[in-house]
């Protein structure tokens, strides 16, 4: 009998791998990434901007949950800041400084990334 076992969780990645192209991302919004790296994954999200993209590992600094309950639901209705929706915490788009909520003075986790010939890709 089989258990079954959560693969590791990675907490980076290696650079040069493509996500999608940058259109793919609409303008001011967010999307969700798992990589499959050997026998781990990694859980990531990125913010487009215009022309720039931010990225942030996807794991809230309050509680170790992913920020998101919805596929790609991390921003606030307005959408200039991340939200974490278990528990409201709220983050800085360009630092992922937490700027309201229970992790006040804490930080997202930067995940590289970058546009490349019209893609996204890890840096």
């Amino acid at each position: 009998m089989s258990e079954d076992v959560a693969p590791a969780r990675l907490f980076a990645t290696p650079a040069g791998v493509k996500l999608c192209t940058l259109e793919t991302v609409a303008d001011g919004a967010a999307r969700n990434f798992v990589l499959q790296i050997g026998e781990a994954r990694f859980h990531g999200f990125v913010v487009r901007q215009g022309e720039q993209v931010r990225g942030y590992v996807d794991r809230c600094p309050h509680a170790g949950l992913p920020l998101a309950q919805k596929l790609d639901d991390y921003l606030t209705p307005a959408g200039d800041l991340i939200a974490c929706s278990w528990h409201g915490a709220l983050f800085d788009i360009d630092s992922g400084a937490c700027v309201g909520g229970p992790c006040v003075g804490a930080a997202l986790t930067p995940w590289p990334v970058q546009v490349l010939g019209g893609f996204i890709a890890t840096a």
